[in-house]
């Protein structure tokens, strides 16, 4: 028996289509329900159905009027504000193929991009980094002005055309810019009962910011598919103020990465009598949070596994919770396997986890990088790159990272990336990176590097600052005589952490 299941055939994507029209459709329906609230301490900044299609039409209109025309690319270099996900919808809803990005972005990493996708224009909020450039830029207050502008119509078509760009980071250092069709929200649909075990009456709350892809789908564009109420806190809130607002607001689904789940077990009792289960995604959620959830709250944590290039695929549910040690099971319509050299292994074995190349969610390829895109397959599979095994009920255990990828805060990292800048400090030699559990259920990433002596930290401090964003810094650096390498000269980075152990006097 091979490690592989075989979906039902999924209802094709409708055409003409829309991802802007589908995630709004409910406004036609219920126009007066409220689609978001942006919750503070004291009160909150609510949004009826109605008044956000408006305003993402209204920003359509405004964007069409500043010269683009559909095709052209937006690069969204907006805050934690309710302006991105209107931005956002608002370019696909007018043929437009917005770039999100992180705001923790530097300008350096940002002129990569640049030069990348040629953007026609720039979306750029107040205090958000971004280098000189000849490319026209766009000021917050300018699109927060276009929300009153007359509607755009929506701009309808192949369902299998590009629509948005999102950036994830390659096992060969380079950021790589990964293109999605309309139809990936489409393809959401098998994650509301495959995972989220979502209905229109729910009351989701994200913990993380609006510019964040993993709020961005399931913080925001699905509970708009399936006509809830998504609630976002405010730039500034604290873990341990979420109880306060899961409670006040009457939250039914709560999502986060595992790190909040495990500041918020840190403060005080938690009370959420609404409250019918978790979310966990962005890195891999720990037995010893999950128990420690359960035991505070009395409801599950549901995990999902997935990718940039794919979103999520595998998960537990409400329905069909996770066999423990498992990330639960491919959701249904997935076609998903374990795969060894040729093709997929037997039940039980050993392989790297991928995605049927038939899977609607499933990227148009990496832009200006077709070689890149081909390496990701063999044959008809979409390789992940993460080890795991299926067993006969069809759950999968992950087994660990064959490309030496780092997840910090929920963040994947390459180390290739941050190891090509310091290896462009001077008196370093070579580097290596790696992502170290610190504390429980706590990973930051270290690096190490070799020079003939230790360098200034403090300017090296300094020059990462000024080259990396936040999520991709190093939070220690430690020198060395020698990098641990194996027989062939290949850094072993995995190695690294029993010297990080050594040096700080860990068993």
């Amino acid at each position: 028996m091979r490690a592989e299941t075989h979906p039902q055939t999924v209802t094709p994507c409708p055409a003409p289509f829309n991802l802007a029209a589908h995630v709004l459709d409910h406004a036609e329906d219920t126009p007066d329900k409220i689609a978001l609230a942006v919750l503070r301490l004291s009160g909150s900044e609510r949004w009826s159905y109605a008044r956000l299609k408006a305003a993402v039409l209204g920003t359509g209109t405004g964007l069409l009027q500043a010269g683009l025309t559909p095709g052209d690319r937006v690069l969204m270099r907006l805050g934690n504000t309710v302006e991105f996900p209107i931005a956002y919808l608002g370019a696909i809803a007018v043929g437009l193929l917005p770039v999100p990005t992180s705001s923790q972005l530097t300008s350096p990493e940002v002129a990569k991009m640049i030069d990348t996708l040629d953007p026609s224009l720039i979306l750029r909020g107040t205090g958000i980094t971004c280098p000189d450039t000849d490319v026209p830029v766009l000021d917050q207050p300018d699109l927060e002005a276009m929300r009153d502008l007359p509607p755009a119509g929506f701009d309808m078509g192949d369902p299998n055309r590009l629509a948005y760009i999102i950036y994830t980071s390659g096992t060969s250092g380079v950021p790589r810019a990964v293109c999605h069709a309309h139809r990936a929200i489409w393809a959401r649909q098998m994650m509301m009962q495959g995972w989220y075990g979502l209905h229109a009456d729910d009351r989701l709350l994200h913990a993380g910011a609006f510019n964040w892809t993993y709020t961005l789908g399931t913080g925001l564009m699905d509970p708009w598919t399936m006509g809830a109420t998504a609630l976002i806190p405010e730039a500034g809130i604290e873990p341990a103020q979420l109880p306060l607002l899961l409670k006040r607001h009457d939250a039914t689904i709560f999502a986060a990465a595992p790190g909040v789940y495990r500041k918020m077990l840190t403060g005080e009792a938690l009370s959420l009598p609404k409250l019918r289960h978790g979310l966990a995604a962005g890195e891999k959620l720990s037995d010893t949070i999950r128990q420690a959830w359960e035991e505070a709250t009395g409801t599950a944590i549901h995990e999902a596994y997935g990718m940039s290039e794919c979103s999520t695929f595998i998960s537990a549910s409400p329905d069909h919770p996770a066999t423990p040690g498992t990330l639960g099971r491919p959701q249904p319509g997935r076609r998903v396997a374990v795969i060894g050299p040729d093709g997929p292994v037997g039940i039980g074995e050993e392989g790297t986890i991928a995605v049927h190349e038939s899977d609607p969610g499933l990227m148009l390829g990496y832009l200006k990088a077709e070689s890149a895109t081909r390496d990701k397959y063999q044959g008809e599979w979409f390789l992940t790159g993460d080890q795991g095994m299926m067993d006969a009920a069809g759950d999968i255990t992950y087994l660990g990272r064959a490309d030496d990828m780092m997840n910090a805060g929920g963040f994947r990292v390459s180390p290739m990336e941050v190891e090509a800048v310091l290896n462009a400090f001077p008196g370093i030699t070579q580097s290596a990176v790696t992502d170290i559990e610190v504390k429980k259920d706590a990973r930051v990433i270290m690096a190490f590097y070799t020079g003939p002596a230790p360098v200034d930290p403090e300017a090296l401090e300094a020059y990462v600052t000024e080259n990396l964003a936040a999520y991709k810094r190093p939070r220690g650096f430690y020198h060395l005589d020698a990098l641990p390498s194996g027989a062939n000269g290949k850094i072993l980075r995995r190695e690294l952490r029993p010297i990080y152990k050594a040096h700080h006097g860990q068993a």
